[in-house]
């Protein structure tokens, strides 16, 4: 029995890897999880990296409004002075059209609408549709577009506080592997496809089914891809946009005329690869759509989606997912070594600042424990902007360093960590001053969840989510454990029959970890979130 226990509590993890001083090498993962839960309101998208959680959406049921949706909208006031104008999709605010998101081929989109609205063009195809000149890239709008024109639109950003969503007339329509843009003949392959022979068997591909009258741009996941895959993407993108087009003359202004797939469907759309070891779902018909999904776009990964059946625990809780939400989304953000991060949220701007926490800082080693803690924290802050969502300017107040090289090994170390990261992005090199500039593409509200709690100690108190107080003390004694012998924790009873309550308890974790026993003493007096270690001779430990 000892022996069973000393293996279950001693197996390897690949959760939490974090980088050392001179770590180079990024550490690939090989293992993706995406956890879907569903209820009367909203269904909630995790996925997980190793376990992490690394990204989190939500699809609520009253959003009509996503990135990707097309609209057929009318011009309420073109705006010379802006070089825009306002249009209303049916919001409460009316959406931002710039005269750069018009799209070069503005003129032949707005014909087009014209004769498929009164019925006079049916081929949707634009094999025989005669385009117009393109527009002035440095026109004004005015000259352009009038006050209840019809166009068609798609949302670009999402609704965010006061503002309405940002369109396009410029329109795209996104496949697995390729993404469709009508009234253009423009073939690009991603930038992050850098083999140059590939870059060139793709276009040669693409351009051999193009149709006329629509570029292509390829994805990166199109990368090994032949001509067949490729081919029935295209033909699923054309038959998306026919049926749209058949909308368009009984149509209401405004109205949505192609909506993006469902938050599940995109999501896979553009992250899934071969890494993604289960998709985990608790609603039926949620089930069923995914398959079906997954069925078209990777048939030998079908077997990977399951329907979560389980009336005792809830699918969030069965994978951790609750826990690291309420460890993830507050102000003070942990990380490993007594390591931990400041985010701060300002109108204008971002700001993280990276602290050491309770580690030596002798001149000796003061150069090392920065970087070490500085990589550590590239690590979590590229978690934490795709978790969050933080888009915008992000001011990153790394910790000091002396050493220019190790400034350039940090710079490319946060670079390769946030190649992952789909939104838009772009990161400056540290200062001498250790500070890290980022701008990253905001394209849908920040994801941000209250993480802290009503204090049942006092009243209209608020305190942090008791499952943080876990972590602390785990952090604390990590760093006590060093230099004591013996620790004993004083703590309210419910923290206490946490720690050392099950099998195998979370003492039982820490002794084979450290190789030493902790007292845990159960404390009526104290309050839910306090606690206290004492040393050997009884005194309580302030370090």
């Amino acid at each position: 029995m000892i022996f069973v226990f000393w293996f279950l509590v001693s197996l390897p993890t690949t959760i939490n890897k974090q980088p050392t001083t001179n770590s180079r090498i990024k550490i690939y993962s090989v293992n993706k999880e995406l956890i879907i839960r569903s209820s009367s309101e909203a269904v909630d998208f995790a996925l997980l990296k190793d376990g992490k959680l690394i990204e989190l959406h939500k699809e609520e049921e009253k959003s009509n409004f996503q990135v990707g949706d097309i609209f057929i909208a009318k011009i309420r006031k073109p705006v010379a002075g802006l070089n825009a104008a306002f249009v209303n999709v049916g919001f409460e605010k009316d959406a931002f059209l710039h005269y750069h998101d018009l799209g070069p081929n503005l003129a032949s989109q707005l014909k087009f609408i014209k004769l498929v609205s009164a019925g006079k063009l049916k081929d949707f195809s634009l094999k025989t549709f005669q385009f117009e000149k393109e527009i002035d890239k440095d026109g004004i709008i005015t000259d352009i577009l009038s006050a209840n024109q019809s166009v068609l639109v798609q949302v670009v950003k999402e609704p965010i506080s006061t503002k309405g969503p940002r369109i396009s007339a410029e329109l795209s329509l996104a496949g697995r592997f390729i993404v469709l843009v009508p009234f253009s003949d423009r073939v690009s392959i991603s930038q992050k496809i850098e083999d140059k022979k590939e870059k060139d068997r793709l276009k040669k591909l693409v351009l051999s089914i193009k149709p006329k009258g629509f570029g292509v741009i390829v994805r990166t996941v199109a990368e090994g891809k032949n001509v067949a895959e490729l081919e029935k993407d295209l033909q699923n993108l054309l038959g998306r946009w026919s049926a749209m087009c058949k909308k368009l003359p009984t149509a209401h202004h405004p109205s949505k005329v192609l909506g993006e797939l469902n938050r599940a469907s995109s999501i896979l759309r553009d992250v899934f690869n071969d890494t993604f070891s289960g998709i985990q779902i608790d609603d039926e018909e949620l089930y069923h759509q995914t398959k079906e999904y997954l069925q078209e776009i990777a048939p030998s990964k079908q077997s990977i989606v399951k329907f979560y059946q389980s009336n005792d625990t809830p699918i969030f809780e069965k994978y951790n997912i609750e826990r690291q939400i309420k460890t993830s989304f507050g102000r003070t953000v942990s990380m490993s070594k007594g390591a931990y991060l400041i985010i701060e949220h300002t109108e204008a701007l971002h700001v993280i600042d990276v602290n050491s926490g309770n580690r030596s800082n002798k001149a000796t080693n003061q150069e090392d424990t920065a970087m070490e803690v500085n990589m550590i924290a590239a690590a979590e802050i590229a978690r934490q902007l795709r978790l969050r969502d933080m888009g915008g300017i992000i001011v990153v107040d790394f910790i000091d360093m002396s050493n220019p090289e190790n400034r350039k090994v940090l710079f490319d170390f946060l670079r390769e960590e946030m190649s992952d990261d789909k939104a838009k992005h772009k990161i400056l090199p540290p200062s001498k001053f250790g500070l890290v500039q980022i701008t990253r593409q905001r394209v849908r509200p920040e994801v941000n969840i209250k993480t802290r709690e009503e204090d049942p100690n006092k009243v209209n108190g608020e305190i942090e989510a008791p499952i943080l107080i876990i972590d602390k003390i785990t952090s604390d004694l990590e760093r006590l454990l060093k230099t004591h012998n013996k620790v004993v924790l004083n703590t309210h009873p419910f923290v206490a029959a946490y720690l050392s309550k099950g099998f195998p308890s979370l003492r039982s974790k820490w002794f084979f970890e450290h190789k030493k026993w902790v007292k845990i003493i159960p404390r009526d007096a104290y309050t839910y979130l306090e606690y206290h270690f004492y040393d050997k001779k009884g005194n309580v430990i302030t370090e």
